[in-house]
């Protein structure tokens, strides 16, 4: 397994071994020991989510309060742009965002640490979306950031068609707003 840190050294890009021939291709979507080796990360996951989307669907950017998530994000088919937002407010990456291509042709998989709020837009006519994540979900705790929040200034894709959101990510804090851990 490779490992690139990003901008924000604690987000992570992991490139698995991917092995092909005439018949198509494996590869260990996740292997604890190696896992830990590559970013010398000790984390345990305990549940694993799976969305599907269309193309310009924009999901995100979400974080829980308590209970923050760290995620393991990967694409089974299509591509995104994934992102992640640092929301701990005594690192000197707060408020900065990365973001990475992620999709079914080149295996990558990215790192987002708890105290992050993370979102995606699916740039490819559909993408299915995998992560694993190291807390359960707690609606309770759930928060959104805008993904347009201006204080951000992400780079999203430009498509030919607008971001397709939820009413919930539609009505998500800007930076200066949001309830912070």
């Amino acid at each position: 397994m490779k490992l690139t840190r990003t901008a924000i050294p604690d987000v992570l890009v992991l490139q698995p071994r991917v092995f092909k021939d005439s018949r198509g291709h494996f590869f260990e979507s996740y292997n604890r020991k190696a896992f830990a080796k590559a970013t010398g990360l000790e984390v345990e996951f305990v549940q694993d989510n799976q969305s599907l989307s269309a193309r310009g669907v924009l999901r995100g950017l979400h974080y829980q309060i308590a209970q923050p998530q760290g995620k393991l994000v990967r694409v089974g088919a299509g591509t995104i742009f994934d992102v992640a937002v640092d929301l701990r407010r005594q690192s000197p990456t707060f408020g900065r965002w990365v973001g990475v291509e992620l999709s079914s042709i080149n295996f990558l998989q990215m790192w987002v640490p708890a105290g992050f709020a993370h979102g995606f837009l699916v740039t490819s006519d559909s993408a299915e979306v995998i992560y694993k994540t190291t807390d359960y979900y707690a609606p309770a705790h759930e928060r959104c950031l805008r993904w347009d929040d201006p204080t951000l200034s992400i780079e999203w894709p430009r498509l030919d068609i607008a971001p397709v959101v939820s009413g919930k990510d539609a009505s998500g804090a800007t930076l200066d707003q949001a309830e912070l851990m």
